[in-house]
C-alpha cells in the first residue's frame, strides 16, 4: 500500500501510515492524567500527533528520530490537523524510501554549484576571487554543501537548502551592489560566506541537530576562522582585506540582540545582513505555505514570526472584468457574505489562539 504524504491526509479519515518521529513527549492534561504528544514528519511536512491511552508505555519504547507506522484517525483542532494515534510501531530504516522523508531544494546541487561558480569567476578582487575559489573547492566543503540545509526547522530546512540560500543571496548581492553602488567583490564574498559554516554548525541526519562546535562556537566565530584558514594559502593576502571580510561574517546578524558579536558597520556588511535577511525571511513564508497544517486561506499563528501568514495566491487580474461579470461577482459575494464572514471569524479565531501582544 503507497503511504499518503501528511499534507494529502483529510480530516476524519482513518489512516496507518509510516511517519518519522520528529518530537516526542509527555504532557499532562488539567486533570492531571498523563497523554502523548508527538510530532510526525516526512518531506511535505508535520503533523502533531496525541494518544491518551498507553502514553508512558507508547515513550518508553519510540524514540525520536525513529520512524513508525502508526494507525489512527485525523481530526481537526482548533483549526488544524491533528492525529489521534490508536497504535504505533517502529519501522527499521532500511525499509524506508528516503525521498518520502527528505524535502529537497528545487534544483539539482550540482547545478546550483555551478551557477554559483560562474558569479565567483567574474569577480574583480584577485585576492577575493581566489579565496572564494579555494573554500569552494575544497573537496569537504563542497560535499557538504551538496546536501547540507541551512537550518533547523525553518531557514532553507530541507537537503541542499544552504546551498540555495548561498546561491540566492550571491545572485542578489550581484544585482542590488551596482544599484547601491558598492564594492561587489565583498558583497558576493560576504553572500556566499556568511552562512558557509552551518556544515559544521548543524547535522545531516532526518531530525538536524546542532553539533557540539554549533552549540560551544556557533558559524559566526567558524566563517572567520574559515577565512584565515584558506587566505593563510594565498601569497601576501591583504591585512585589510581580510579584516573588513572578517567584519561582514560577524555582523552579518545585523543586530546584539540576534547574537551578532558586531553591527554592521560599512555599506557592504549592511547590505549582506540584509540580503540575508531578506532571503531568509521570504523562504520562512514559503516554507509556511507549504507545510502549515491550518484549514482555510490563514496559516496557524506563527511564533517566530509573532504573526500568521496568507497561504493563498493574491487577486490578479490581466484583463479588465466585463461589466457582466463584476455584477455577477459582486452579486455571488454579497449572497456568501454571512457565511464567508462566520469563516474567516472562526480561522482568524484559531489561527490566533495563543498570541499574546507584546507590552
Amino acid at each position: 500500500m503507497n503511504r499518503l504524504s501528511i499534507k494529502d491526509l483529510k480530516p476524519k479519515q482513518e489512516v496507518e501510515n509510516t511517519f518519522l518521529v520528529k518530537h516526542i513527549a509527555l504532557a499532562q492534561a488539567k486533570d492531571g492524567k498523563k497523554y502523548l504528544n508527538i510530532i510526525f514528519s516526512d518531506s511535505s511536512g508535520d503533523l502533531e500527533g496525541r494518544s491518551w491511552a498507553n502514553a508512558e508505555e507508547i515513550y518508553d519504547r519510540i524514540e525520536k528520530g525513529k520512524f513508525v507506522k502508526a494507525a489512527g484517525k485525523v481530526n481537526i483542532f482548533q483549526g488544524r490537523k491533528q492525529f489521534i494515534l490508536k497504535d504505533i510501531v517502529e519501522v527499521p530504516k532500511e525499509d524506508i524510501n528516503p525521498d518520502e522523508f527528505i524535502h529537497q531544494a528545487a534544483e539539482k546541487p550540482e547545478v546550483m554549484y555551478d551557477r554559483l561558480m560562474v558569479i565567483v569567476e567574474k569577480l574583480t578582487d584577485v585576492y577575493i576571487r581566489d579565496l572564494l575559489k579555494n573554500v569552494l573547492e575544497d573537496k569537504e566543503i563542497k560535499r557538504r554543501l551538496f546536501k547540507w540545509q541551512a537550518g533547523k526547522t525553518i531557514h532553507h530546512a530541507y537537503q541542499s537548502g544552504l546551498l540555495e540560500h548561498i546561491l540566492s543571496c550571491a545572485n542578489l548581492a550581484n544585482q542590488l551592489s551596482d544599484f547601491y553602488n558598492v564594492n561587489k567583490n565583498y558583497v558576493v564574498a560576504g553572500a556566499i560566506l556568511h552562512d558557509l559554516c552551518k556544515i559544521y554548525e548543524l547535522t545531516d541526519d532526518y531530525n538536524v541537530e546542532y553539533t557540539e562546535e554549533g552549540k560551544l562556537v556557533g558559524h559566526l566565530v567558524k566563517g572567520v576562522e574559515m577565512v584565515d584558514r584558506f587566505s593563510y594559502r594565498i601569497k601576501d593576502f591583504p591585512y585589510q582585506l581580510k579584516l573588513h571580510l572578517k567584519h561582514i561574517l560577524l555582523s552579518h546578524h545585523g543586530e546584539y540582540a540576534y547574537g551578532s558579536p558586531k553591527i554592521p558597520q560599512t555599506s557592504e556588511a549592511m547590505l549582506v545582513h540584509l540580503i540575508d535577511l531578506m532571503d531568509s525571511k521570504m523562504h520562512t513564508f514559503e516554507t509556511i505555505k507549504r507545510t502549515d497544517q491550518n484549514t482555510g486561506h490563514w496559516s496557524n499563528f506563527v511564533k517566530h514570526l509573532d504573526r500568521i501568514v496568507f497561504k493563498d495566491e493574491l487577486p490578479f487580474f490581466p484583463e479588465y472584468l466585463l461589466e457582466e461579470e463584476s455584477a455577477k461577482s459582486t452579486s455571488m459575494s454579497s449572497k456568501k457574505k454571512p457565511a464567508r464572514n462566520q469563516e474567516l471569524t472562526h480561522n482568524m479565531a484559531s489561527a490566533l489562539k495563543g498570541f499574546k501582544p507584546k507590552d
